[in-house]
């Protein structure tokens, strides 16, 4: 296993003062899977302040970013790396951090307060001497994911243990074996403790595996979908037939898996795999053919979405770029539509949400079946779309010949008033580009204007 020559820096002033120090956790197992590795964390049985001393001088800087429990971040040759002194664990009142902690002569025993068998294998720096207490090199190479010591206990002491190990299956393609998957459902109530950032955190990461229906999927099985996303896991039986093969939430997850499978944006990933939870809110029955039928769907859909993505505190603007794809999803493109109508699209939709609106309803027809198939009016429909936005038309209102300011000139007050001739001026022009002059528009504004006033 090569070790990186700034690792091999700083293990011999280490060294040189007697101290031990080991490469742990991920980089260590992904290492051991022939992966790039571009995140170190080191552990030692220095003590914070003798790390701080150590690392001087070698002309290197430590931050005490983690200081309560023995970690610091030793800032040298533009490499920042978390070094913590072998410690023990007690007490986990909040579900997440130890209650106390204690420092330890035994590298052994700092690796067994671990969480998983995979991520508590210690790399001595000073030989490459690989130190593996709870057989975790085993457990990579039969990818199983397996709590060090008693899985109950593990995830007792941190809630966020339960999505990690979701995670890692859906990230690392690993079974996660029996004690340890069956343990989840009793650590539910600590897993509730988590932040909803965290939360988020761990999502994001499932989302940009390479299949994020495996974790999804363990998360229904062990109730954390229940838990932290109840919207998608009422989806389960909401059954589509005459139009889909799936009930929704699987149909939603096979969505899900071909944005990452095609590796589509996280705006789309996130939209594919919210876009239809609002179905199970509207599901209606036609009377006369007994099929189902989920009428604005895609509007419950969206509104949905807005509130599970801010419970997960996303951002405003990633949050409202999604609910927008998921609105505007449904869109049933013929033909014989006028290039009026596609302008409207545009303009409803945005030019620059155009690529993901095309993706989010290749997602959305790869899961009707689980096959994908040449969507040829949605090609059709791109192309008609490049054509217009070849010719330079307009698609907003920023592009209007005429401004807010032209308006006040004329004499039409700013607030309600103006913001319904803008839309109507807006409205001519997506219907006959050619209005789109100065002075025809401010004639139209001014007739809009006198109109409005007599009523």
């Amino acid at each position: 296993m090569r070790i990186d020559p700034i690792l091999k820096e700083i293990a011999s002033v280490f060294n040189s003062s007697g101290k031990e120090i080991y490469l742990v956790g991920g980089a260590v197992r992904d290492m051991l899977m022939g992966k790039k590795v571009h995140d170190w964390d080191l552990t030692t049985n220095a003590l914070p302040g003798e790390v701080t001393d150590i690392v001087r001088r070698i002309g290197g800087k430590t931050v005490p970013t983690g200081i309560k429990h023995g970690t610091v971040t030793v800032l040298y040759k533009k490499a920042s790396i978390e070094v913590t002194t072998f410690r023990i664990e007690e007490g986990y009142t909040d579900g997440r951090r130890p209650d106390q902690v204690s420092y330890s002569a035994d590298i052994n025993e700092d690796l067994s307060r671990r969480d998983f068998t995979m991520n508590a294998i210690a790399l001595r720096l000073s030989d490459a001497h690989i130190v593996d207490p709870f057989n975790g090199k085993k457990d990579i190479t039969a990818r199983i994911i397996r709590c060090v010591g008693n899985a109950a206990d593990r995830f007792n002491e941190d809630g966020l243990r339960p999505l990690r190990a979701v995670r890692f299956a859906s990230q690392l393609d690993f079974e996660i074996e029996p004690n340890t998957l069956n343990a989840i459902h009793g650590a539910l109530k600590i897993s509730a403790k988590v932040s909803w950032e965290r939360v988020r955190d761990e999502i994001d990461k499932i989302l940009a595996s390479n299949v994020p229906s495996r974790a999804f999927l363990l998360m229904e099985k062990s109730g954390l979908l229940e838990l932290f996303l109840p919207e998608l896991a009422v989806c389960r039986g909401v059954e589509q037939k005459g139009y889909h093969e799936f009930d929704v939430l699987d149909h939603s997850l096979l969505a899900c898996d071909f944005a990452a499978e095609k590796d589509f944006s996280q705006i789309v990933r996130l939209a594919a795999l919210f876009h239809d939870i609002g179905k199970p809110s509207v599901r209606g029955i036609d009377e006369e053919t007994g099929v189902c039928t989920f009428y604005r769907h895609e509007e419950a859909s969206a509104d949905m979405c807005r509130a599970v993505m801010e419970r997960l505190r996303y951002p405003n603007l990633l949050t409202d770029s999604v609910c927008h794809l998921i609105k505007e999803h449904m869109f049933k493109y013929q033909d014989d539509w006028s290039d009026a109508a596609v302008r409207r699209f545009i303009a409803r939709v945005g030019e620059t949400n155009l690529k993901d609106i095309y993706s989010l309803r290749r997602c959305d027809t790869f899961a009707f079946s689980g096959k994908e198939s040449k969507v040829s009016t949605l090609t059709s429909f791109a192309n008609r779309i490049d054509e217009l936005l070849a010719q330079g038309q307009i698609f907003s209102l920023k592009d209007l010949a005429v401004s807010g300011n032209d308006l006040m000139t004329a004499g039409i007050p700013a607030g309600k008033m103006m913001g319904m001739i803008l839309k109507e001026l807006m409205e001519t022009v997506l219907d006959d580009p050619a209005q789109n002059t100065r002075e025809r528009l401010m004639e139209i504004a001014g007739k809009i204007f006198e109109n409005k006033k007599c009523k």
